[in-house]
C-alpha cells in the first residue's frame, strides 16, 4: 500500500512518528501538501492503493478520490449513525441534535456538554454553563477570521458526565490494534498501559458495531462504568502514545488480504 502523509499540520507531538515507522518499514510513500487557500492536493503517485493521513480537511477531500481504502471519512462516523449502533453504551445517548445558533432548554441542567456532531475540529467539546455558551455562540458567529463555523453547523448537547480517565483505542478489522489514554481527571493518578477492562469494553463495542474497517473509538470510564465517548477517522486522529506502528501493518496485512 502506499501511504499519502500531509506535512505536519496539527499540534500534536508524535504527529512525525508515522514518517518514522513507514520508513522504517520500507513502505513506499510521499509527503503532501495543499496549495494555499485551495482544496487542490499536490501529490506524484498514480497508484490507487493508497491511504492518506493529515487533517480532517484531507480525509474529507480524499473521500472522493478513488482511492483504496484512501479515507474512511463520514458515513458510520457520524454520530446520528454510530449513536444507533452503540445505543445505551454511548456516554451521550440521550444527546439532543441542534445547529449552532438554535435556543435549547437549560431549565434541567445548569451546565451541559456541547460538542460539534459531525466535524469534530471546528470546536472542541466541553461543558458549558447557558452563559459561556451563548457568550462562545455570539462571539464565534462575529469572528471574521473564523470560516469553520456556522449558523447551522451541527452540535450534539447532552447532559454533562463525571469522567475518571479517557482512552483512544485503534481499531483496524474489528479488532484492537494499539491503544493510548489521553486524559486523566480529579488527579487521577496516571497509568502507562490502557487497563484491560478497558480493553475488554472496547473489543465488545468493535464486534457489536463495525463503524469502518479502520477508524478510532474513544472511551471512557465514569462512576458507572466504561461508555463510547465517540468515533474519530483513523486518517486525522492524533496517536497520543500509541504503537504507530501496529497501526500501519494492521492496515498493510487487512488490505493485503482484500
Amino acid at each position: 500500500m502506499y501511504f499519502l502523509i500531509q506535512k505536519n499540520v496539527f499540534a500534536d507531538p508524535r504527529y512525525d512518528e508515522i514518517f518514522r515507522v513507514v520508513k522504517q518499514l520500507n513502505l513506499p510513500h510521499e509527503t503532501v501538501e495543499f496549495l494555499s487557500n485551495s482544496n487542490d492536493l499536490i501529490y506524484k503517485t498514480n497508484r490507487k492503493d493508497i491511504f492518506v493521513y493529515g487533517s480532517v480537511k484531507l480525509a474529507k477531500i480524499t473521500k472522493e478520490f478513488d482511492w483504496q481504502p484512501g479515507s474512511f471519512y463520514g458515513k458510520n462516523h457520524e454520530f446520528e449513525k454510530y449513536s444507533i449502533g452503540f445505543g445505551e453504551h454511548l456516554i451521550n445517548s440521550k444527546s439532543r441534535l441542534f445547529q449552532f445558533s438554535d435556543n435549547f432548554d437549560w431549565e434541567e441542567a445548569p451546565k451541559l456538554f456541547i460538542k460539534p456532531s459531525r466535524d469534530a475540529k471546528i470546536f472542541t467539546g466541553k461543558v458549558f454553563s447557558k452563559v459561556e455558551w451563548e457568550d462562545f455562540v455570539y462571539y464565534t458567529l462575529r469572528d471574521k477570521k473564523q470560516t469553520k463555523i456556522t449558523t447551522q453547523s451541527n452540535i450534539q448537547v447532552s447532559a454533562a458526565h463525571k469522567i475518571i480517565k479517557e482512552a483512544r483505542l485503534w481499531i483496524v478489522d474489528d479488532k484492537i490494534v494499539t491503544s493510548s489514554y489521553y486524559l486523566f481527571h480529579d488527579g487521577t493518578e496516571f497509568e502507562e498501559n490502557v487497563s484491560e477492562a478497558a480493553l475488554v469494553f472496547g473489543q465488545q463495542m468493535a464486534n457489536l458495531f463495525r463503524v469502518a474497517d479502520a477508524y478510532v473509538l474513544d472511551i471512557a470510564l465514569t462512576y458507572d462504568s466504561w461508555k463510547v465517548v465517540e468515533v474519530n477517522c483513523i486518517n486525522s486522529a492524533g496517536f497520543y502514545k500509541a504503537n504507530v506502528e501496529n497501526i500501519i501493518l494492521a492496515l498493510e496485512q487487512f488490505y493485503l488480504k482484500e
